[in-house]
């Protein structure tokens, strides 16, 4: 019953990330106006409005203008859907509306990233105090104030280890994935710390694969800038559904 709330949830606030993604690198409310098509500005009605369900019924086109519309907005609705059921199946408890929330957070600022090379402040800023209230309710309520101590640690470790690359290598790091680091350093270590050094190495891994994969099928060169942001989201995520056996695989291989 909690993941078919949580991939119900997932849907819907897939809906608003669309509206994120598309609004907050341009500077615009994500309130006014309401949902349109962004090239006839015709509104978009309430039946069509619905996750998946709405671009299915518009066979993928405006109602007005009759312009495609990008399949990539359903595929958003979808994948954040499964992801919410998922995520919530795998860390239970009082933890699950902070890992929602950074899931859904973290599903725009990928998107984002890949789309214009940002991390606005306007998600990332706010997420802070709304996730440090969010870990601090789970250890209440699971009595493991520890827990929100090594999230702590977790996020000021990671952030100062960023912050060095950056300082180290300015061309090689951006500042938006400093800031984003401390919210990965802190989900990451509330789990465990083992989660924690998974997930931030596993960043790295994903960069140099899909950097390797950009070479070997010749979309870019060694100076190609690709955006670190979804690697750290997908760090995270990695971490969450698999850092007992990624561990024990990399504890084997060393020994």
């Amino acid at each position: 019953m909690i993941a078919a709330f949580a991939g119900v949830l997932g849907l819907m606030v897939g809906s608003f990330l669309n509206v994120v993604v598309y609004r907050v690198p341009r500077g615009e409310s994500v309130v006014r106006p309401p949902s349109h098509c962004p090239q006839c500005g015709s509104l978009v009605r309430p039946r069509h409005n619905v996750p998946v369900l709405g671009w299915i019924l518009l066979r993928g086109r405006c109602a007005d203008c009759r312009l495609p519309i990008s399949v990539r907005y359903p595929l958003v609705e979808l994948v954040t859907g499964l992801l919410f059921a998922a995520v919530a199946l795998r860390v239970g408890g009082g933890a699950i509306p902070a890992y929602l929330w950074f899931t859904g957070a973290g599903l725009a600022l990928a998107l984002i990233d890949l789309d214009v090379r940002r991390l606005p402040n306007a998600i990332v800023a706010p997420s802070y105090p709304i996730l440090l209230g969010l870990l601090a309710g789970a250890s209440a309520l699971e009595h493991d104030w520890w827990a929100l101590g090594r999230a702590l640690i977790g996020g000021a470790v990671l952030f100062a280890f960023y912050l060095a690359l950056v300082l180290v290598y300015p061309a090689g790091m951006g500042w938006g994935d400093v800031k984003l680091a401390g919210l990965v350093g802190g989900v990451l270590a509330f789990l465990s710390w083992q989660a924690f050094f998974v997930g931030a190495f596993a960043a790295f891994v994903l960069g140099a694969i899909v950097g390797v994969a950009v070479l070997a099928f010749r979309q870019g060169g060694r100076k190609t800038a690709l955006p670190f942001g979804p690697f750290m989201i997908g760090g995270v995520l990695l971490a969450v559904f698999a850092a007992a056996p990624l561990a024990a695989w990399y504890g084997a291989l060393l020994g």
